[in-house]
């Protein structure tokens, strides 16, 4: 199980969150803060595996909480949620210790992706601006989801034929497809269906 703590000084991103995942079996939201020093506070209190948290918040910012938790508890992934796509508030929290950056205006699928990401060790940052991902351990991240349907791209199966195997919806076939083509553009331009085929037997 993941144990998360949602740090962020507007309530209602932190419902909007809360009410998402609720329904997610491996993720548990134990905490939430609306500012920095609560967010040190909550997770001395609970310790996490994940925290999300907010660049720009009262009282302490998500770069200085972010140096302490990790100073105090290394084992615990941190993820930046900002409005902001700067190279350099990217880089403060990657000098911070963050695992993570991912923008407000991220789907929910994409924060979901990133928590289960650094969970499992992955780093997971996403400029929205450029609709880059970038991954750690020389690997891209995909889901086991995705992983399921890049075999079955592999295999010369249509979005259709995939759904029917999966017993999901065609869109939502197609909307991994769409995630998965973008994170594939950190190893250079290359069509998702020749990715699948040259790691036709990685997920196996």
């Amino acid at each position: 199980m993941i144990t998360l703590v949602i740090a962020e000084d507007h309530q209602a991103l932190i419902d909007g969150m809360k009410s998402f995942l609720r329904n997610e079996n491996d993720i548990e939201i134990v905490g939430y803060a609306n500012d920095g020093f609560a967010l040190i506070d909550i997770v001395r209190q609970l310790k996490p595996n994940v925290v999300i948290t907010d660049i720009r918040m009262p009282k302490c910012d998500g770069i200085v909480a972010t140096k302490t938790i990790k100073a105090e508890f290394p084992n615990t992934q941190i993820i930046a949620f900002s409005m902001f796509d700067h190279d350099d508030a990217i880089a403060q929290m990657k000098e911070a210790g963050a695992s993570g950056y991912i923008m407000k205006n991220s789907s929910l699928q994409t924060v979901l992706e990133a928590i289960r990401a650094v969970s499992q060790g992955y780093s997971y940052f996403v400029n929205d601006a450029e609709n880059e991902y970038e991954t750690s351990k020389n690997e891209l991240f995909f889901s086991n989801r995705e992983k399921e349907i890049l075999q079955l791209i592999a295999e010369g199966k249509s979005s259709q034929e995939i759904a029917d195997v999966l017993f999901i919806e065609k869109s939502t076939v197609d909307s991994h497809r769409k995630n998965m083509s973008k994170k594939i553009k950190t190893i250079g331009k290359t069509d998702l269906t020749k990715f699948a085929l040259e790691r036709k037997y990685d997920y196996l």
